[in-house]
C-alpha cells in the first residue's frame, strides 16, 4: 500500500488559507474544548467516519487533523483505501499547531498544557 502523505502545522496553515478542506477526527468533546480557527474545517470523530464518508468531497484537497497525529493518520489511510486521492495527514496535531500560535478557537493553553511533551518550544514533537 501506498504511503500516506504527512504534512507539518505551518503547510497546512498555508494551504488552510486556500479551498482545502480539513477534517478533525476528534470526538466532539474535544472539538468544544479547542477547535481549529479556520475556515473549510468539520468535526467527523473517528467513529463515525465510515458512517458520514459522503460527506467529504473526493474531488477536493483533504487533510486529516486531530490531536497529536495518530488518529488522523488512521483516518488518512481509512480515506486513502476508500479511494481518496487527494488526502494528507497532519502530522503532530492540534498540539503542536496551538504551541505554533495558529489560529483556534477556545482553551488552547490548557490542551498543551495537558501534552505528553513541551511543545512550547518550535522545534519538538
Amino acid at each position: 500500500m501506498k504511503r500516506a502523505v504527512e504534512i507539518c502545522p505551518t503547510t497546512t496553515l498555508g494551504r488552510a488559507k486556500s479551498a482545502v478542506l480539513l477534517v478533525d477526527v476528534r470526538r466532539k468533546d474535544e472539538v468544544e474544548t479547542v477547535a481549529f480557527d479556520v475556515p473549510n474545517c468539520i468535526n467527523i470523530p473517528l467513529d463515525e467516519l465510515a458512517e458520514r464518508l459522503p460527506e467529504i468531497p473526493k474531488d477536493k484537497e483533504v487533510i486529516m487533523v486531530c490531536r497529536s497525529g495518530g488518529r488522523s493518520l488512521k483516518a488518512t489511510y481509512y480515506l486513502m483505501n476508500a479511494g481518496y486521492e487527494h488526502v494528507s495527514n497532519m502530522r503532530d496535531g492540534i498540539i503542536k499547531w496551538a504551541a505554533k500560535g495558529f489560529p483556534t478557537k477556545g482553551d488552547a493553553q490548557s490542551l498543551i498544557a495537558t501534552a505528553s511533551c513541551d511543545c512550547s518550544q518550535p522545534d519538538c514533537c
